[in-house]
């Protein structure tokens, strides 16, 4: 479903756009979704709305089907991509979680700047970006996924998570819509 409405205070939040996980092979091109996502972030910004960097520094314990889960990561493995122009006035998580919210403070952030409504971007569709979505809509937060704005790993994921999943927890919307209401909204 379309965007409907702007709250007047939304926050954006990135996931896991670091340089270990854009350099995985992903369904759309990492640059692409780097590039909607810095976008967002500079016309979030100059509005002095709040900008969330999420990168993922370890597993959740938990046994899973797929093995364990280690992470042995290169220096600059959980580095936010430098696209993104990380500002000082940006809220940090990192997480050890697949979402954003699970033993973070990100809800009482946010909280705390009368945010009502949170725009998702980044990687990866199936897990981070569900995960926190899901937590947000849980939390009360209207939800808002730029589909054109998100990958996964997977190719069958983005197509499934979007036309059967996140219009249960979300309102679904392309970059150039949001900044096309967005850049009305501001002129008003």
């Amino acid at each position: 479903m379309p965007l409907t409405t702007l709250d007047t205070t939304a926050a954006l939040i990135v996931i896991d756009l670091q340089k270990g996980i854009t350099a995985l092979p992903l369904v759309h091109p990492a640059g692409e979704i780097v590039a909607r996502s810095a976008q967002f972030a500079r016309v979030f910004r100059e509005r002095g709305l709040p900008v969330v960097l999420v990168n993922v520094t370890a597993a959740a314990p938990g046994r899973t089907d797929a093995g364990p889960r280690t992470f042995a990561f290169p220096d600059d493995w959980t580095d936010f991509v430098p696209e993104l122009e990380q500002q000082p006035d940006d809220y940090i998580v990192s997480k050890q979680r697949v979402g954003a919210f699970i033993g973070t403070s990100l809800d009482e952030t946010l909280r705390q700047r009368d945010v009502t409504q949170v725009f998702l971007t980044g990687v990866a569709t199936s897990s981070g970006v569900e995960s926190t979505a899901r937590s947000a809509y849980d939390h009360g937060y209207n939800v808002v996924l730029v589909v054109d704005a998100i990958t996964d790993r997977d190719a069958e994921a983005p197509r499934y998570f979007v036309e059967k999943m996140f219009p249960r927890i979300s309102e679904t919307e392309t970059t150039d819509n949001v900044l096309k209401l967005m850049w009305a909204k501001a002129s008003l």
